[in-house]
């Protein structure tokens, strides 16, 4: 590919077959040509001088020019290719700065270092272009199903033809088992493009939960029209998965829809995933009712939500804990996945015996705290009351409705109630204090005593330390990692705080500091309302 000055045509001939060879556009080779001319005419007539070089597309003519900025006084650096505002007067009538003299210089011969160095520019302009053409085609396609053919394997990985470009296909992202040999054609689902030093990569998947529902849509014409939505999906892959459907036309069923003909349709998806069972379940707005069809076959006697806490519980017959619970586990951590919640799962048995158990140390609370026997004990616990607070400061109509108490028995009940929890209240914050905290704290409004004890006793210990804690550090939350959730255990959680009360108490705690001004805290929500009205509109 060496170039030479004496035939010109030969340059344009040379960019339209790379162009050709490479499927990029020719005027990015004649582009890389011309900076590889300018670089050999700086080696020739001094690198610090500006030499440009345009290439005529159509005779192919190669044009050198020498280009001096006109600059300030105070910033000429390179008198080769700068000139003051005075100095360019010799060359045009009135010089501002910026504007730019082109002088026509003579060509060069290129010599056969001078070519070699041309063409390796030429040749690394091309696979620029190249990697771009190749990312910008495949970039687009993410989130999309492509057939291709298996080259080789490597590690593990197999290295998939996807037309104009080569996708991996990670060891972890094979169904179960499965071996690939050269030229087997093999369906992926296109999970990211990067663009990287050595060009893009395409990585490519069997085992995302995305792969199915794209399988569904190319075998399920009403998804594809957008009639039946796939709501969620989860899968353990190459052996069970379930995924949720629902239809935005009442007279069309989401799941004979998906199963097809006498399975047709599903039968094909579970072919293309190696036999892979498929729970088609339809989706409910409902997160009780929508859990109760994920533990299919599984039957449920009772569902209990927390949502607070994202968690759910729900009770099976006994002969039914081993169909809901599934192999290894498997039925209800699907389950889970798909509805976002973390499922316990009891026994009817269990349940009956959890209750009984909660409710004797209900009734030894009060028996203790407040000297009650355990007959009145067992009644307080009968009418819904939990804990000690819900005594002292609950309206006393709600302690008139026990039998045998009346305002006087009510109360006596709520003085001794609100006593202990003083007392309790007392001791904490002296355990408080002796571990170091500080005025600011426990002068702050919204902690109990309780609760700054258990701050102490996790090192915060000032409204400073306080106000640098994240919300889901004081009041807990989930993480999900690989499609498992994962608790994360908040230092007032036990009081049963809330992500949203711990958000307002840190920046209540923050404006108090100074740190967050009120006024510009209040602007950004009133722009936040307005996006959210006009989102509505």
């Amino acid at each position: 590919m060496a170039i030479t000055s004496a035939n010109q045509l030969e340059l344009l001939q040379t960019a339209e077959a790379v162009a050709r060879e490479k499927m990029i556009d020719p005027n990015l080779v004649v582009e890389a040509m011309e900076e590889s001319l300018a670089r050999a005419a700086k080696s020739r007539y001094g690198s610090e001088m500006d030499i440009r070089v345009h290439i005529d597309r159509k005779t192919g003519k190669a044009t050198f020019t020498r280009v001096r900025t006109v600059v300030a006084d105070e910033e000429l650096e390179n008198y080769q290719a700068e000139l003051t505002v005075d100095q360019a007067k010799q060359y045009m009538p009135d010089p501002e700065i910026g504007s730019e003299i082109t002088d026509e210089v003579p060509p060069v011969e290129l010599g056969r270092i001078a070519a070699q160095s041309a063409k390796q520019v030429i040749l690394q302009k091309v696979r620029e272009a190249e990697r771009d053409r190749q990312y910008d085609e495949f970039k687009d396609r993410a989130g999309t199903i492509i057939n291709g053919v298996v080259k080789r394997e490597e590690y593990g990985n197999v290295i998939v033809d996807i037309g104009r470009g080569e996708g991996i296909l990670r060891r972890n992202e094979k169904i179960g088992r499965e071996t690939y040999r050269p030229n087997d054609r093999v369906r992926c689902f296109i999970k990211d493009v990067r663009r990287e030093a050595r060009g893009p990569q395409v990585f490519l998947s069997r085992t995302a939960p995305e792969f199915m529902s794209e399988l569904f849509k190319m075998e399920v014409p009403e998804i594809y029209d957008g009639i039946i939505e796939i709501k969620a999906v989860a899968r353990d892959p190459g052996s069970r998965a379930k995924i949720a459907v629902i239809s935005n036309d009442g007279s069309i069923d989401p799941v004979g829809a998906c199963v097809g003909m006498r399975g047709s349709r599903v039968q094909a998806v579970v072919n293309e995933l190696q036999g892979e069972k498929i729970d088609i379940i339809p989706w409910n707005e409902d997160a009780p009712t929508f859990l109760v069809n994920a533990l299919q076959p599984a039957e449920v006697s009772k569902v209990v939500l927390d949502d607070d806490a994202g968690k759910i519980e729900v009770v099976v017959p006994d002969e039914q804990l081993s169909l809901a619970i599934g192999r290894r586990g498997q039925n209800v951590r699907l389950a889970s996945q798909l509805t976002g919640l973390d499922i316990d799962i009891l026994t009817e048995a269990e349940e009956s015996e959890r209750r009984q158990k909660e409710f004797a140390i209900r009734t030894k609370l009060f028996m203790d705290n407040l000297d009650l026997d355990e007959f009145f004990a067992q009644l307080l616990v009968s009418e819904g009351f939990t804990n000690l607070e819900e005594v002292a400061y609950v309206e006393v109509d709600e302690l008139l409705v026990i039998d045998g108490v009346d305002e006087a028995t009510a109360g006596e009940l709520q003085a001794r109630a609100r006593d202990v929890l003083e007392a309790a209240n007392l001791k904490a914050l002296e355990n408080a204090r002796a571990l170091g905290v500080l005025d600011s704290l426990v002068e702050f409004d919204g902690l109990t005593p309780q609760m700054i004890e258990a701050l102490a006793q996790d090192d915060v210990k000032s409204l400073e330390d306080f106000a640098t804690c994240a919300d889901w550090e004081l009041a807990g939350g989930w993480t999900t990692i690989n499609g498992e959730r994962h608790k994360d255990e908040g230092l007032l959680e036990k009081f049963d705080m809330s992500l949203e009360e711990a958000q307002t108490l840190v920046m209540t705690a923050r404006i108090q500091l100074g740190w967050v001004d009120p006024a510009e805290l209040d602007a950004s929500e009133e722009d936040v309302d307005g996006e959210t009205e006009e989102a509505e509109a």
